[in-house]
């Protein structure tokens, strides 16, 4: 179009083993999916698909890095130098064999050993699905903005990374919604807090101790420093502000309530432990949503009523791991209502906090309902 300036762009939904075999078809470079001129006359193992003894060697079917499944290849177990594939691939062999109560190799015509095609193919999945987890990990990573790492972990299905899921770090706020009100003054604090800081102002007590510690009861809000405050950043009224601290797992149960969330870190009472964020959409949107998602059976609207009803925050497609913390009638974390940016009542910010000592590997927890909290949850994905 003449005196247009802009660009389409459309996502991609080719895969990435369907780029790299149309790149090395057509002889092209792309180094965003590993085709580059080393790489297309290299080899490099994936992972392996099968296994076979024939004349009495063993065999391996490989699975080469950046190539086609047509270009997989039987190799001999001498010539690989792939201890780790082959760890895993004994292992996933193993794992299905035990579970299907089967020990022995398949035997054919020719005193040909071969696996039966069911653990293979149980093989080849397991291995796309740790290579497709890995990928989410790194994209999980390079998403966050937190000090904490992200893990993704299962040992329980072939479950892989949830589709139409998108990590943010905030509020992602729907058309004429504004999560900033434009707030343009902070306290002058030398040293928080002292008389005039923020939560004084706002007519209630400071949050947190000196050990940055929540020592308020659920219910009241927390009032932090803002980016107009003199403040700097060790200042101890900044806790929700600075993100989740503490490398957490995100991992499949294997009590059929799909993906959790797990500490890596011993945990400490009364800390900061991650924010519950996602779109912000109105209350007519959310119930229309509501009914879209109740047919679905899984939902995660929040209902921000701290102050009115006006807004819910909806992490369904867009939320941080908080999307993936189950409930729990008895949970170890605690949901508090922050403001920090925004001093609309209408709209704050909803952080979790440790009720007691969380033990590393500890899965973490908080309930839905928040009963007497002037918050509530509605999510019916898995039971309560």
């Amino acid at each position: 179009m003449e005196g247009w300036r802009g660009a389409w762009y459309v996502p991609c939904l080719a895969s990435h083993e369907t780029l790299q075999e149309l790149c090395r078809k057509e002889n092209l470079r792309c180094k965003s999916i590993g085709i580059t001129n080393k790489s297309l006359k290299s080899y490099e193992v994936e992972y392996l698909c099968d296994y076979k003894v024939e004349e009495g060697k063993e065999y391996y079917l490989v699975k080469w890095k950046g190539w086609p499944e047509s270009s997989n290849t039987w190799e001999p177990q001498k010539n690989l130098k792939c201890p780790k594939l082959l760890e895993n691939f004994l292992s996933d062999k193993d794992e299905y064999l035990s579970r299907m109560k089967e020990g022995r190799a398949l035997k054919v015509r020719n005193s040909v050993k071969a696996l039966k095609p069911a653990v293979a193919d149980y093989i080849v999945k397991k291995a796309k699905q740790r290579i497709a987890l890995q990928r989410w990990k790194e994209e999980l990573n390079r998403k966050k903005n937190h000090k904490g790492m992200i893990l993704v972990e299962n040992t329980v299905d072939l479950e892989g990374p949830p589709i139409d899921f998108y990590y943010i770090n905030e509020y992602k706020p729907a058309p004429g919604i504004n999560v900033i009100n434009g707030i343009t003054t902070g306290c002058e604090c030398s040293d928080c807090p002292a008389e005039k800081c923020c939560p004084k102002e706002a007519g209630f007590i400071l949050a947190y101790n000196k050990r940055k510690k929540l020592k308020i009861q659920p219910g009241l809000p927390i009032y932090e420093c803002n980016s107009f405050c003199r403040c700097g950043p060790d200042c101890p009224n900044r806790i929700v502000q600075k993100g989740t601290q503490y490398s957490l797992c995100i991992f499949r149960t294997n009590n059929g309530r799909g993906w959790g969330v797990k500490t890596l870190q011993k945990i400490k009472t009364n800390s900061f432990v991650m924010e519950y964020v996602g779109e912000v959409i109105t209350s007519e949107e959310a119930e229309r949503r509501g009914q879209f998602y109740d047919n679905q059976g899984n939902t995660y609207l929040f209902d921000l009523d701290y102050d009115s009803d006006e807004f819910t925050v909806d992490a369904a497609r867009y939320g941080n791991v908080s999307h993936f913390v189950n409930h729990s009638c008895d949970p170890n974390l605690q949901v508090f209502n922050v403001f920090i940016d925004n001093l609309d009542l209408r709209l704050p910010r909803i952080a979790l906090f440790s009720t007691r000592t969380i033990k590393a590997g500890e899965e973490l927890t908080f309930d839905y309902q928040m009963k007497g909290q002037a918050l509530h949850l509605t999510r019916t994905d898995v039971p309560h």
